[in-house]
């Protein structure tokens, strides 16, 4: 294969510069906000925080710790595999281009599958913590729920489809304000811990000792591992948008570890401030612990500006999540390996406005069908143990593309051998392993496993006809086997 970028290559076929994406439409502190916005702090802790407690008890944050290390490799990963050249399909390129076209398909398919399955357990909680702020009653209500879930979720595609610039001017408004909001309660929090604690912090809450086990039937770090990766999910969208970020090469990558970083350390004084001031039987159950901790804090004006923070997240996540399916989507039409309708670009807006309009209807039948589920959080539990099966596939194998891709230029120095080998390697391994033994250990419940594999199966069929119509993407020889020359690689030698 010509060693260019997958966008470059798009810019040689005829009337490309009509169906291109907005180029340098984005910049560097743009790929952070997304990337902070994707993985959606104030949503992850309000609507996780209950599951991982009742996973692994007090181990929250050894659990956000021992996964937040390897997803810093997985970051690093896609930082290098960005200097292959930009694509909207991210890891769907690079690992087709690296290791196989049927695993870079299959990295496509499960970021695809993965973000549907989210449209339901966002817009959820997107119509509850609203109708919270104004009716407990109303937030109660299964019809009221699904009705607002479903404005909201609707005007987050709007915005996606009129352009790129609009949907980071909106991140930056309501995560701004999400952060503000953080920043000073966890601040609060610590305070009001400082004083009259439910419990004192204790140093093995970052340690192994209250997992229960780490492999086999009833051991929680697998478990815990497996929702930690959910809080972490979706900073990658800043490398989605490579192709719309200007000079990419050096934005997307940094700008997606910075994001990383910044919800790492949210996570995990979040934990901790909730396990110091929070009791067990307040965040057990509770879709909301950030509403409970706000209370605690700041009486009933606390509670509800953590109602503001985790709506503000909320929404903001499902407009980077629909970023993140349709760039994807657009991407992977784009290689012939879905219907050509997927890659057709609004000749104002310049998005995939075709393919935002399929997510939209798919996401709300399926939000309309599980409306009827027994229970909101029944609803969210099993969405997120699935999502966290299909994370663990693609970002596994983008971690181990890039050690692939990278592996004769790693050994030039021992900080390249860190960073561009043995970090990547690390995320890649822990991923596959959490996998496999999240599938065998017993630690998942049928439902998990009929919604998090059945939907990856599904995707053989796809695969299958697209192979047999002779994709181009798909028969294309992997690079693993050979290494690649270093001159293929925009700043390849340069970790930062």
């Amino acid at each position: 294969m010509e060693a260019t970028s997958v966008e470059a290559q798009a810019q040689q076929e005829p009337g490309h510069h009509e169906h291109q994406l907005d180029k340098g439409a984005l910049h560097f502190l743009d790929s952070i906000v997304m990337a902070v916005a994707g993985s959606a702090p104030a949503y992850s802790i309000a609507a996780t925080t209950a599951l991982l407690v009742s996973t692994v008890g007090f181990a929250g944050p050894a659990a956000l710790l021992w996964c937040g290390i390897p997803m810093f490799g997985i970051a690093m990963a896609y930082h290098q595999l960005n200097k292959m050249g930009a694509s909207a399909g991210a890891a769907y390129a690079w690992v087709g281009r690296v290791l196989h076209p049927y695993l870079g398909w299959l990295t496509g398919w499960c970021l695809v599958v993965s973000a549907l399955i989210f449209m339901v357990a966002g817009s959820f909680p997107a119509g509850q913590v609203t109708l919270s702020l104004f009716s407990a009653s109303a937030a109660s209500h299964a019809g009221w729920v699904a009705l607002v879930g479903s404005i909201w979720f609707l005007v987050m595609a709007y915005f996606v489809a009129r352009g790129v610039r609009i949907t980071a001017n909106a991140q930056w408004i309501m995560s701004s304000i999400e952060i503000a909001l953080l920043a000073i309660f966890v601040v609060l929090g610590f305070i009001h811990a400082s004083g009259h604690p439910h419990i004192s912090f204790s140093l093995s809450w970052l340690g192994f000792s209250h997992f229960s086990g780490f492999t086999g039937a009833g051991a929680s770090f697998v478990a815990g591992a497996l929702i930690a990766a959910f809080y972490y999910w979706g900073w990658d969208v800043s490398s989605n948008l490579g192709e719309e970020t200007e000079n990419s090469e050096k934005h997307t990558g940094p700008g997606g570890l910075i994001g990383v970083g910044i919800c790492f350390v949210l996570f995990e004084l979040f934990t901790v401030v909730i396990n110091m001031d929070v009791p067990a039987k307040t965040i057990n159950g509770n879709s909301n612990v950030l509403e409970s901790l706000g209370q605690v804090v700041g009486g009933g004006f606390g509670g509800k500006l953590m109602i503001v923070a985790v709506a503000l997240s909320t929404i903001a996540t499902l407009e980077t999540t629909l970023i993140q399916v349709t760039r994807s989507l657009w991407s992977m039409a784009r290689e012939k390996t879905l219907p050509a309708k997927f890659g057709e670009l609004h000749p104002q807006w310049r998005t995939p406005a075709f393919a935002t309009a399929i997510v939209a209807v798919i996401s709300l039948l399926l939000f309309i069908v599980s409306s009827f589920a027994n229970s909101v959080n029944t609803v969210l539990q099993d969405a997120i143990s699935a999502i966290g099966l299909q994370i663990a596939i693609y970002y596994s194998l983008a971690g181990l593309a890039a050690v692939v891709a990278f592996r004769k230029l790693a050994f030039r120095s021992l900080s390249n051998l860190v960073l561009m080998f043995l970090f990547p390697l690390l995320g890649g391994l822990f991923m596959l392993f959490i996998f496999i033994e999240s599938l065998t250990s017993g630690s998942l419940t049928g439902t998990d496993i009929w919604i998090g594999m059945g939907a990856i199966v599904i995707g053989i069929i796809p695969l299958a006809y697209y192979a047999m119509q002779g994709s181009p993407y798909l028969q294309e020889k992997p690079t693993l086997g050979r290494v690649l020359p270093a001159e293929e690689f925009v700043g390849a030698e340069q970790i930062i």
